[in-house]
């Protein structure tokens, strides 16, 4: 891991972020491969987020003026150059020797966002210093899993407010792991020297008494609750994030508990398998949430017309993650920078075609009649 990462050769021919994928599995073993692409069971969630930004259809408005037009948005008090981010993925040296080093350079040429899995295989200092140090960079968060050790997590809370990190991301949809079955089948585990570098000490063991379950006697009496969101609110400074919001009621008592922001997320179709589309599930969470809180969205965004697609249906912002990590792998923190770079034309070139001046145009009204309204 370089703290400047090399200039590597582009593969030729990429035209789109589904250029990335032959070259980036073709430099990354079969285990590692599965525990990227791979989802819950039999996948259909994974496959049902791209299929239904597929069905939404566009409605493009002609002859409209559009002369200055831009892609900024607002963020959490901050103008971003555009609403796309990097979401959080664990362990990024297994697929390019840089890791999150490289995303984070990247970005910050792109103006993008990071949101730094807590699992980072890298300090977080180092891929806080390429974003603080680009004025143009985007967001610089940091994602969480709860922890049933209070002090623990509030060493950790500490650290990340120190490294620079402007928001906290809790992700809520996966107390456990979901069952992966190409994962298992792969039998994938992480190589010797790839670790969750920031997360340091030992879980505490579960004491299980004869007959009891595992995973209800075990692992759940650890998980985050509503107690935990306030705790964390509380011995934070940082604006607090719900990551894998799906349901409108939980939007509501997010809203509630003072949080930031939410992020509707299906993890990827990675936890719960049949659970529906992220693009099916935005607009109840924003209509449950009004206008003025924050909701990202991802889960499926491969194309500039998804993101559009994406704030029309009331998303403040988008996060792409299988796509960047397979950049990564094909040609390290140029590869990054240019899928960015490419999500970003195509979603100017959307805003073109369908008449829309800025971010704040699209809505409702810009898809075929039959479609979200």
């Amino acid at each position: 891991m370089s703290a400047t990462p090399a200039i590597e050769a582009l593969p030729e021919g990429l035209a789109n972020l589904a250029d990335f994928e032959a070259p980036a599995r073709a430099r990354v073993d079969a285990a590692a491969w599965a525990y990227l692409d791979g989802g819950a069971a039999d996948e259909l969630t994974r496959h049902a987020n791209r299929a239904a930004w597929d069905a939404l259809k566009l409605h493009p408005r002609v002859l409209r003026d559009l002369a200055g037009g831009h892609t900024r948005v607002a963020l959490l008090g901050r103008k971003l150059q555009h609403p796309i981010l990097l979401a959080p993925i664990a362990y990024q040296r297994l697929f390019h020797a840089d890791g999150e080093v490289a995303i984070a350079h990247a970005a910050a040429a792109q103006g993008a966002g990071v949101v730094l899995s807590a699992q980072a295989s890298v300090p977080m200092e180092a891929v806080a210093a390429p974003m603080l140090a680009d004025p143009a960079a985007g967001p610089l968060w940091f994602q969480l899993y709860w922890r049933d050790d209070r002090d623990f997590m509030r060493a950790l809370l500490r650290r990340v407010e120190a490294a620079g990190f402007q928001a906290l991301v809790l992700t809520v949809d996966a107390p456990v792991h979901g069952a992966r079955d190409r994962e298992r089948r792969a039998g994938f585990k992480l190589p010797d020297g790839i670790r969750a570098v920031n997360l340091g000490g030992l879980k505490k063991p579960l004491d299980l008494q004869p007959g009891q379950s595992v995973l209800f006697d075990g692992l759940m009496p650890r998980a985050a609750t509503w107690r935990e969101v306030d705790w964390l609110r509380s011995e934070s400074r940082l604006p607090l994030l719900l990551k894998g919001v799906t349901h409108a009621d939980d939007a509501r008592e997010a809203v509630a508990r003072g949080v930031s922001g939410l992020v509707v997320s299906n993890h990827g179709g990675r936890t719960l398998d049949t659970v529906p589309a992220s693009a099916e599930l935005l607009p109840a969470v924003r209509a449950a949430v009004g206008p003025a809180l924050p909701v990202l969205v991802d889960g499926g965004i491969r194309r500039g017309t998804d993101v559009l697609k994406a704030i029309a249906l009331g998303a403040s912002a988008v996060l792409i993650g299988r796509p960047y990590v397979q950049a990564l792998a094909a040609s390290g923190a140029l590869g990054v920078a240019h899928a960015l770079r490419l999500l970003r034309d195509e979603l100017e070139i959307a805003m073109g075609l369908c008449g829309c001046k800025t971010l704040a145009d699209a809505g409702p009204a810009l898809f075929w009649p039959g479609n979200p309204r």
